[in-house]
């Protein structure tokens, strides 16, 4: 963030959660009226500017307004956000919605992969070395009005039938020292299409199995929320799978 003052790391912050909430380009006014920064719409409209050319913000064509980059939410997913943290009853419904399948992996992660399309409302997905693939929560996009766009629509769904491109997710996270892996934008899908979507993904690995799993969705998802979800299912996946000899 060196390269930020703390007044644009404060309107960074204020667009992403404005962004994130309402999937519309955002502008100087609703900023000004909604998060009291202190500054007026004059200023925040330069900070704006400065934002865009240093590649944190970029200008819709359709809006006036401005929308994260993948930059600027990596920036904010890797500094800024608070991480919640997943209360006792969440993981007690987590690991009981997957208990009674633990001792056969293509059910365990068939019944986690469900559970977690549920708990976020989002597209879930695992994938492993073995080359097995489950998804769920397909019509959880459908809601969400970046999925309107049929040609993205159809360029995600198409993806989600490639497992070697899952497996290159999951050879990623060896050439990487985190347990939480997020794929962003055009960049990271190396598809230009694919712009406005994001992923978060666990890892897991036991004896003989290793994977990943998480979910797809918007780029504008609730990192802070989704995250310790994803963290926590792919520890105990792995638990599971470690302690059942799989």
């Amino acid at each position: 963030m060196e390269d930020l003052t703390p007044r644009q790391v404060e309107i960074l912050k204020a667009i992403i959660q404005e962004y994130t909430e309402n999937a519309e380009a955002v502008g100087s006014e609703i900023l000004e009226k909604k998060y009291k920064l202190g500054v007026s719409p004059a200023t925040i409209r330069n900070e704006m500017v400065e934002l865009t050319k240093k590649g944190y913000l970029k200008k819709t064509h359709f809006s006036s307004g401005r929308e994260p980059s993948a930059k600027g939410f990596r920036l904010y997913i890797k500094h800024l956000m608070k991480a919640k943290e997943l209360s006792t009853t969440d993981e007690v419904a987590f690991k009981n919605s997957v208990w009674d399948e633990r001792t056969e992996a293509h059910r365990l992660l068939q019944q986690a992969t469900k559970t977690l399309a549920d708990k976020t409302d989002l597209l879930s997905l695992s994938a492993t070395n073995f080359g097995d693939l489950y998804y769920a929560g397909v019509g959880n996009l459908l809601s969400k009005p970046e999925f309107l766009d049929l040609g993205l629509s159809k360029n995600l769904f198409l993806l989600l039938d490639e497992v070697d491109y899952w497996e290159r997710v999951l050879d990623k996270f060896y050439r990487l020292d985190e347990d939480i892996l997020y794929l962003l934008g055009e960049e990271d899908f190396r598809d230009p299409i694919l712009e406005s979507c994001g992923c978060i993904f666990g890892e897991f690995e036991g004896k003989k199995i290793k994977g990943i799993i998480g979910v797809l969705g918007p780029k504008r998802m609730y990192y802070e929320e989704i995250s310790p979800q994803i963290r926590y299912i792919s520890q105990l996946i792995g638990d599971i799978v470690k302690a059942q000899g799989l």
